[in-house]
């Protein structure tokens, strides 16, 4: 069973405040081992918002079929400092099965 997780959030001043160079570096350094850790079974993908949403200024797509991979994954950033610092507002998370209807009509009924 395929999962998307959209992950809402919001850059706070702590993050903007540092240069580019700076986030880089915290995300080469930080997140992405744990991107790396957790590739085979969870695939992520970021979108920039902030430029159409005022309350939301990006997005992660998380696609996996194991939420508990998932659920590691998040436990995973939430002990960084994106999240103690903090550098992010978590602003609502959406899990969602891929094309669940399709399961239902075949088994559910």
């Amino acid at each position: 069973m395929k999962y998307s997780v959209f992950v809402l959030y919001q850059a706070l001043p702590a993050w903007l405040t540092l240069s580019r160079p700076q986030r880089e570096a915290f995300f080469a350094r930080k997140a992405a081992p744990i991107f790396a850790k957790y590739a085979d079974t969870v695939q992520v993908r970021l979108f920039d918002a902030e430029a159409f949403h005022a309350q939301v200024s990006d997005i992660m797509l998380i696609s996996c079929n194991d939420l508990n991979q998932y659920y590691f994954f998040m436990e995973a950033l939430r002990d960084t400092e994106l999240f103690s610092k903090p550098y992010i507002e978590l602003k609502d998370v959406i899990v969602t099965r891929e094309n669940g209807y399709r399961d239902y009509e075949a088994n559910g009924k």
